[in-house]
């Protein structure tokens, strides 16, 4: 794994503090429910000393929406203000990827719900987030990757899912930190993904009268 490390930085006397919004910068990010199973079940098998769990979002752009249909698991580890990403391991993952399907680009990263006891968006995002989006902004082919946090907490009997884009600040034309702004975000299922969900559903239930039904 490689290491990076956050580094505070303290603001001039008199700064000029100025956002780095981009032109083309992404308003939209449509979901399909792949990408939020794949997120809870690489949530629940994490290892139980573990904080939240990370990953490689792919999909495509076009224009300032972003559609995320797929995504992988990628090893990371958190201490401190430091962080340890396996970078060979998205390299390796996204080639194979790219193999079977040559129309996907990353167009981000995903990650579980960090922790902490608040409950509005920005307590989602922990310190360590802004060096995780700068390698996937290397990463992505727009530089302008999505963060989609999935809150995993529970904290009202619901999983919500947000998506995150992220704007420099600029003090005096010199980077000084990142803001993590929230992005309008859907859900959207395609045929396929809706009949193996209806299959999953109903299965389920299949499954309870028939063992209902059963005699001892």
């Amino acid at each position: 794994m490689t290491s990076l490390t956050s580094a505070s930085a303290s603001s001039p006397s008199s700064p000029a503090l100025l956002l780095d919004e981009g032109v083309d910068s992404v308003t939209n990010v449509i979901v399909h429910p792949l990408v939020l199973l794949h997120v809870l079940d690489h949530h629940s098998r994490r290892q139980e000393a573990s904080g939240r769990v990370i990953g490689t979002l792919l999909g495509r752009r076009d224009g300032r929406t972003v559609e995320v249909t797929n995504c992988f698991a990628v090893p990371h580890a958190e201490r401190g203000d430091e962080v340890a990403i396996g970078k060979d391991f998205n390299k390796q993952m996204l080639a194979l990827h790219m193999k079977a399907n040559r129309k996907e680009q990353v167009v981000g990263w995903y990650a579980s719900a960090a922790l902490g006891e608040g409950e509005d968006g920005p307590d989602l995002i922990a310190d360590t987030s802004s060096l995780i989006h700068e390698f996937y902004a290397g990463e992505s082919d727009e530089g302008d990757p999505i963060h989609l946090v999935v809150d995993t907490r529970l904290k009202e009997d619901a999983v919500s899912v947000r998506a995150y884009r992220s704007t420099p600040v600029l003090v005096q034309g010199e980077p000084l930190a990142n803001l993590f702004h929230e992005l309008r975000l859907t859900m959207e299922t395609n045929e396929p993904e809706a009949i193996c969900l209806n299959k999953m559903v109903t299965g389920g239930e299949m499954d309870d009268k028939t063992a209902e039904g059963e005699e001892p």
